[in-house]
C-alpha cells in the first residue's frame, strides 16, 4: 500500500512513439513506468482521430500492462496558426477528435502553438566528456543556416553584427555534406515533430507568416482556444500547451509561450478551466529570465503534466540576445535548472490541487549499449532511464522530507 506521504507522487511515464519506435512497451514497463505518453503520428495534421484508431492504440498499451496517460500530441494544423483557408475544418477537427480521446476515456491532450517548426536542435549526437551524446543547440549554426542556406530576406538584421560574422565564417567553412546534415536537422523533422520540409518548401512555407507578429499569432491561438475549450471542458478534458523550444523566435517567426507574461495573458483571456499547461522545465530554462519554481507556484493550477529534463547553458551573460544561447542536454539532476527546486514545487502544486502529474524523463543521453544501436535522438532507452531513475529518487526523497517536516 502507498504510505498517505505519497499520494500525490507524480505519474511516471515515458514517451512511446508506436509499434516502429526501437524502445518497446515492454522496455518502458521494465523501467518502472505506469504508463506512456503517444499518438497517433500515422494521422495526417488537421484530420479527425477516429475512436476505432484510437481505441486500437489504447488496446496495444494495455495490452502489455501500461495505460496511456497522455496525448503527445493532437497536432495543430497550420492553418489554424495563420488563419488559412481550412481554418473551420482544422477547428471543428480537432473538436471531434477531443471528443472522441474523451469517449475512449484519454483525457489529457498536449499540444504546441509553434510556427512550422516543433522542438529545433542543431546538433544530434553532441559528444559529452563522458561519452555519451546529447542534443545541443548552438546559435552559430542557427544564424549560418537562415541567412546563408535559406537566406531568408533580412535574416541577418536579426541577429547580433558579431553572432553575423561568426555565421558566415562558419557556413563559408562548412562542406556540403555538413551543410546537408544541418538541413536535415533543422527541417526534416526530429523525433514527435509535426512537419518536415525541404529547403524550398520551407521557404514558401515562411511567407505564409508574413504580416503574422507575436500579438497576432497570439490572437489566433486564443481564438482556437475559445472555439475548443467548451467542448473539452463538456468532456472533461484538459488541454495542456506544450512551451517554445527554444523559447524566442527562430527564423523570423514569433513564438507566444516562452515566458511567464506569455502564460500569464493566455490563462486571463481563456480563463476555461480545460486551459492547462504542460510544463517543460528544460524549454522554459533556456531564458535565465524564466524562474522556474515560481512559474509552478503561480501556475501550479494549470499544469497537468510536465516534462522534466534538464539544460546547461554554456555561454549565458547579461544583455546577451536570447537568440545567441547555446546550449545542450545535460544529465536531468546537473545543468542550469535546479531540478531540487522544480520538483519541490510540483510536489507543493501536487498536494495544494489534489492531484497526481503526468511526468516524463525527457531527452535521455545516448549511452551505454544504446550507442551502438538505432535509437530516435533524445529519446533512447538507457538515457530515459537513468534520468528516471534520478527523479525518482529526488521525488520520493522531497516527498518523505515534506512528510516530516
Amino acid at each position: 500500500m502507498t504510505a498517505p506521504a505519497d499520494r500525490n507522487l507524480m505519474v511516471q511515464t515515458m514517451r512511446w512513439f508506436g509499434p516502429s519506435d526501437p524502445v518497446s512497451l515492454s522496455d518502458i514497463r521494465q523501467a518502472g513506468c505506469e504508463g506512456v505518453v503517444s499518438a497517433l503520428h500515422h494521422i495526417p495534421n488537421g484530420e479527425v482521430w477516429t475512436v476505432e484508431e484510437i481505441l486500437k492504440r489504447k488496446a496495444e498499451i494495455e495490452a502489455a500492462g501500461l495505460v496511456w496517460s497522455v496525448v503527445e500530441s493532437l497536432p495543430i494544423h497550420e492553418d489554424i496558426k495563420t488563419h488559412g483557408p481550412t481554418l473551420g475544418r482544422a477547428i471543428e477537427n480537432y473538436r471531434i477528435s477531443i471528443e472522441n480521446l474523451a469517449a475512449c476515456g484519454v483525457t489529457t491532450i498536449t499540444y504546441n502553438f509553434m510556427p512550422l517548426l516543433d522542438w529545433t536542435r542543431t546538433d544530434l549526437h553532441y559528444a559529452m566528456p563522458d561519452g555519451a551524446r546529447a542534443l545541443r543547440y548552438e546559435a552559430v549554426a542557427v544564424a549560418a543556416f537562415d541567412i546563408f542556406h535559406i537566406r531568408r530576406p533580412d535574416a541577418a538584421a536579426d541577429y547580433a553584427p558579431e553572432l553575423v560574422e561568426r555565421a558566415r565564417v562558419r557556413y563559408e567553412a562548412m562542406s556540403e555534406a555538413g551543410r546537408k546534415d544541418l538541413e536535415r536537422t533543422i527541417i526534416k523533422g526530429l523525433p514527435g515533430s509535426e512537419e518536415s520540409f525541404g529547403v524550398d518548401e520551407f521557404r514558401a512555407a515562411l511567407r505564409t507568416y508574413d504580416g503574422i507578429d507575436h500579438a497576432k499569432l497570439k490572437d489566433h491561438m486564443v481564438h482556437f482556444l475559445k472555439a475548443v475549450c467548451p467542448t473539452a471542458d463538456a468532456a472533461g478534458v484538459k488541454l495542456v500547451v506544450h512551451p517554445d523550444d527554444p523559447p524566442f523566435s527562430i527564423f523570423g517567426l514569433p513564438r507566444v509561450v516562452s515566458t511567464e507574461a506569455d502564460l500569464a495573458d493566455l490563462f486571463e483571456r481563456v480563463p476555461n478551466e480545460s486551459n492547462g499547461l504542460c510544463f517543460c522545465a528544460g524549454s522554459f530554462s533556456i531564458r535565465a529570465d524564466n524562474d522556474l519554481a515560481a512559474m509552478i507556484e503561480r501556475f501550479g493550477n494549470r499544469i497537468y503534466f510536465t516534462h522534466l529534463r534538464n539544460t546547461r547553458r554554456e555561454n549565458d551573460a547579461p544583455g546577451r540576445e536570447h537568440n545567441a544561447i547555446d546550449f545542450h542536454e545535460s544529465p536531468h539532476l546537473d545543468g542550469s535548472i535546479d531540478m531540487f527546486s522544480v520538483i519541490s514545487a510540483l510536489r507543493r502544486a501536487s498536494i495544494r490541487h489534489d492531484r497526481r502529474i503526468p511526468m516524463r524523463p525527457d531527452h535521455g543521453h545516448q549511452m551505454l549499449d544504446d550507442l551502438h544501436k538505432r535509437t530516435n535522438p533524445g529519446y533512447s532507452a538507457i538515457g530515459r532511464l537513468r534520468g528516471l531513475a534520478e527523479l525518482r529518487g529526488l521525488e520520493m526523497g522531497i516527498a518523505r522530507a515534506m512528510a516530516a517536516a
